[in-house]
Order: structure tokens, then C-alpha cells, then sequence
């Protein structure tokens, strides 16, 4: 009997171990955003804030809240290190998941204790930062180059059950506040947690564990220092620059913990942790970049090529930062508004049965997400290849902005009719809610896989931290915008321009998401793409 060079050549088939990881995922989702979701409402009315003026309690819950996003996105840098160097990804998603169960515990426990339930966001954020990273490039470890055409479908696969799991949280929790208070609320969440963290570990005989690289001498840590420090060529200028940043990351704490006349009194340490660790990462990495060929020679020329590869990489996701900080806030900002809409429950399409709540429309964005990632494999993106434009990951992510910035016009022009005395609907918020989405899709769902495939192995739970950190930066532009619109001269100036403040910050942010969609083009147009999936 012959073979045909199309039976020669088998078809690549889905391990068996990814139901295992997507399962997982979807239950930690729904954990994860059913408690996320009812965080802002919770906090205005609790007893939590209640030393707080009732004027204020909406602007501390939101500063509370992207203070929480802002460990859920930092800790991802713990977990990454301590995935690659020490204890490898199934072992450290392992326990830091029992850390999380723990969080959702306090949350619980402790609904009218404020330490107790600050310790909880205090877990979650380190238990759902420290395995963020890990999970995604998990999935990617299943794969070898063999089979790498599955991976595409899978992380949309992946991302897909992200919001399953999103969908149903954003859609029920609210109601089980409303309906039975706290306790029950954020209890479910915790449930779901336990039984994320029994999926994964019924999986554990099957996982491919690609071993933690401990002491690699070429690691990335290893190449930036022996660049930085190397006395080779004229000058050292780049040294300079990364030892500018040190100091002047270590002057901004100073100035937080001594507390002088002139630092702003609104910039606690979160605010200034954050700011110290961007300006370290801003020139430890600018520095590397301009002495970074002293290292070759030194170190394998592939892996200093490799440094450079992640540096380049930085920059994407530098760029991205501004997204986060307009995605972010449909859980702070939007449903705030929200509750200043009317619920149109006297309209026959309206399913007054099951949305009684402006928190619940955080559920249109998974529901939108389950339709949008099937839309644009199936329909959009083979359309725009017969036309000849390729939507290759950059343009997808650069475009992905730009429709979030157009998102946050039609929110600030809502705003602007709910300012005037208009009775607005609800059901308004689905426009917004509709380009958002479909921003996120083209960004966070298109950076899933582009960050695994240009990393190299020895840095790809890293490299996928310091994508999830740009959601840190993201929400702290939001505490930064908070903190700036309680300075009088700003004040007056917002009051100058006839807008409220609300109306003036959404149009602020859909400015902001432009300039940066902007540096993303321009920066894409000279990016090289890399292919750093495992060899079979």
C-alpha cells in the first residue's frame, strides 16, 4: 500500500493535558471576577468605609480597587521568578493557589472587619498575581513546534473560558449581594478557587514541566549586569542612566516615608512604589539597551540577541500601559455611572428578571468577548487576508487601542447627557461596552500569544509577568488622574472648561488611549517578530 505525502504528514493533535488547564481556568476566572466585580458597590455602602464622608466613599472605592488591580498585576513578578529559577510553573500555580483560596476565605469571614478583609485582598492579589503569568505560558509549554498551529486556537480557547467563567460571575454575584449580603457573595467565589485548584492538580500526571532554570550564567539578570558594569569602549553612559534610575527610584520613597511640604499628600506608597519601580525598569532597561553588545563575547551571542529581543518587547508593552487604565475602570467608573442611569424595566426587551443591577452590565464585556474571538477568526480576520491586509498581532493590538479610546468618547458623551438632567438608560452602556470589548480582544487576547512566542524559554514566565505589570501601570495613570483632580488648581481648571469632572476624566483617558495608539504605530512599523516555541 502507498502513502500519500498527505497521510505522510500527520496532523497536529491537542494534548490531552489542556482541558485540565482551560477547566482550571475558568473556575479561578469566575472566583476571580466574581469577587472583583462587586468590589466598588460593596466598599460604597459597607461598613468598611465607613470613616469615610459619604461624599467620598466613591472615590476611595475606587482607589481602594485599582490599589487591589495594582498587587494583582505586581505579584505576577514574584511568581515568575519564583517559577523559573526555583520551584518550576506547576509547583508554584500550586500553592500560590491555595494562597488565593485562603484570600477569598478572609473575604468572607471578614465582611465588617476592615483589616481581616484588607487581608483578603491582600491574599487574592498575591495568589492571583503569582500564578497570572504562569497558567498562560503553561498552556504554551504543551506545545512544540510540531504542533504550534493548535496553539493559536487554543489560547483563543483559552481566553474564551476566561470569560465562560467572567460571564456567568459578572451576571450572578451582584444579584447574590443584593439577594444575601456579603458573606454568600464573596463565599461562592471561594468555592469556585477550591475547585480550580482540584482541577489542575487532577491533571498532574499528564503536564509536560519544562524544569526551572536555576543559576543560568547567560540568564537575562546575568547579561543586563555584565552590560551595565563592563568598562569596555568609551564612557559608560548607559551604566549612568541605570544608576540615575536606582537613585532616583530610592529618592521617591524617601520622599513618600519622610513625607516633605512639597510631595503630594494624595501619593501614598502604592502610588509611589509603583512610580520608583517604572522608573527603574525605564532606565535599568534603557541603560542595558546602549551598552548591551559590551556582553557579547562574554555571553553566547543568541542570548544577548535574546536581551535585546526582550527589551524590544518592554516597549510593546509600554505602549499598551494606557489601555489598561480605560479597560480597568468599567469596574470602578462605569458602574459608578451606571448607577446614576435609569434601569429601563418597563421596556418588554429588557430582562428585568435577571439584571437588576448596574454592576451586572460588566457582564456584557465576557458575553461579547465568547462571540467577538469567533467573529473575527471565522469572518473578520480571513476577510482582511482576501483583501490583502494580513492583521498581523501588532496591528491587531494597535487598533485594539484605538477602539478603546473611541469607547470612552461615547461614555464621556453619556456622562455629558446624565450631567444636563437626562433620565439616560442603562441600556446605553452597551455601546461603550461593545467597542471596549472588542478592543480587548484585538489587545489582551492577540498578547497572550504574542508574548510567548517572542520570549525565550529561560524567560518566558517573566517575560509574561512584566505583560500582566502593564495593568499595574495601567491603574496606577487612574490613581494618578484620581489624586491630580483633587489639587484646587485642577479643579478649577476642569470647572473652566463647562464639563464635570466625570465627563472632563473619560474624554482625558480616550485622549490619552490615541496618543499612545499612536507610539504603538510608530514603534510597530520597526519591531522584527521572533518564532521562540520549543523544538520538538
Amino acid at each position: 500500500m502507498t502513502t500519500t505525502s498527505s497521510d505522510a504528514i500527520a496532523k497536529p493533535r491537542l494534548p490531552r493535558q489542556i482541558p485540565f488547564i482551560i477547566g482550571n481556568e475558568a473556575c479561578e476566572r469566575f472566583s476571580f471576577y466574581g469577587m472583583r466585580n462587586i468590589l466598588v458597590q460593596f466598599l460604597i455602602s459597607s461598613v468598611i468605609l465607613a470613616y469615610v464622608p459619604e461624599a467620598d466613599r466613591e472615590g476611595a472605592a475606587k482607589d481602594i480597587f485599582h490599589s487591589f488591580v495594582i498587587g494583582v498585576y505586581f505579584f505576577p513578578l514574584l511568581g515568575g521568578w519564583l517559577s523559573d529559577r526555583f520551584f518550576g510553573k506547576y509547583n508554584t500555580v500550586l500553592w500560590f493557589s491555595l494562597v488565593y483560596c485562603a484570600g477569598h476565605a478572609c473575604l468572607a469571614l471578614f465582611e465588617d472587619n476592615r483589616n481581616g478583609f484588607y487581608t483578603g485582598l491582600f491574599l487574592i492579589a498575591l495568589g492571583s498575581g503569582g500564578i497570572k503569568p504562569l497558567v498562560v505560558s503553561f498552556v504554551g509549554d504543551q506545545f512544540t513546534r510540531d504542533n504550534k498551529s493548535m496553539a493559536k486556537v487554543v489560547f483563543d480557547a483559552f481566553y474564551w473560558s476566561i470569560n465562560f467563567g467572567s460571564f456567568f460571575a459578572s451576571l450572578l454575584m451582584p444579584l447574590f449581594l443584593r439577594s444575601y449580603g456579603p458573606a454568600v457573595a464573596f463565599g461562592i467565589p471561594g468555592i469556585l478557587m477550591f475547585i480550580a485548584t482540584l482541577i489542575f492538580w487532577m491533571g498532574r500526571k499528564r503536564y509536560i514541566r519544562v524544569p526551572p532554570v536555576a543559576n543560568d550564567p547567560n540568564s537575562f539578570m546575568h547579561v543586563a549586569k555584565t552590560a551595565l558594569t563592563s568598562t569596555d569602549g568609551a564612557g559608560r553612559p548607559g551604566f549612568y542612566v541605570a544608576a540615575f534610575g536606582g537613585a532616583l527610584a530610592v529618592f521617591l520613597l524617601m520622599a513618600w516615608a519622610i513625607g516633605p511640604a512639597w510631595w503630594p499628600e494624595d501619593y501614598g506608597f502604592v502610588i509611589t512604589a509603583c512610580l520608583a519601580l517604572g522608573v527603574l525598569i525605564a532606565c535599568g532597561g534603557l541603560g542595558t539597551s546602549m551598552q548591551l553588545e559590551r556582553a557579547r563575547g562574554k555571553h553566547p551571542d543568541a542570548t544577548v540577541d535574546s536581551v535585546r529581543a526582550v527589551l524590544r518587547i518592554l516597549i510593546v508593552f509600554a505602549l499598551t500601559t494606557p489601555f489598561w487604565s480605560l479597560f480597568d475602570q468599567k469596574a470602578s467608573t462605569w458602574v459608578i455611572q451606571g448607577r446614576e442611569m435609569v434601569i429601563p424595566h418597563d421596556e418588554w426587551w429588557w430582562p428585568s428578571f435577571l439584571v437588576k443591577e448596574a454592576g451586572q452590565m460588566q457582564a456584557l464585556n465576557p458575553a461579547l468577548i465568547m462571540l467577538i474571538i469567533p467573529f473575527n477568526n471565522l469572518v473578520l480576520y480571513p476577510a482582511l487576508r482576501r483583501a490583502g491586509l494580513e492583521p498581523t498581532a501588532l496591528r491587531r493590538m494597535g487598533t485594539g487601542i484605538v477602539f478603546a479610546g473611541v469607547s470612552w468618547i461615547v461614555a464621556g458623551i453619556l456622562q455629558l447627557w446624565i450631567d444636563g438632567g437626562s433620565q439616560v438608560s442603562l441600556a446605553w452602556q452597551i455601546a461603550p461596552y461593545l467597542l471596549l470589548t472588542f478592543g480587548e480582544v484585538l489587545v489582551s487576547a492577540t498578547a497572550l500569544e504574542f508574548a510567548y512566542s517572542q520570549a525565550t524559554q529561560a524567560m518566558k514566565g517573566v517575560i509574561m509577568a512584566f505583560w500582566y505589570l502593564t495593568s499595574t501601570f495601567g491603574s496606577l495613570w487612574v490613581l494618578l488622574t484620581n489624586a491630580g483632580v483633587r489639587n484646587d488648581a485642577v479643579t478649577a481648571h476642569i470647572a473652566g472648561t463647562g464639563l464635570s469632572e466625570n465627563a472632563f476624566l473619560m474624554f482625558f483617558f480616550a485622549a490619552f488611549a490615541f496618543a499612545a495608539a499612536l507610539g504603538f504605530a510608530l514603534y510597530a512599523k520597526r519591531y522584527k517578530m521572533q518564532d521562540n516555541y520549543r523544538a520538538a
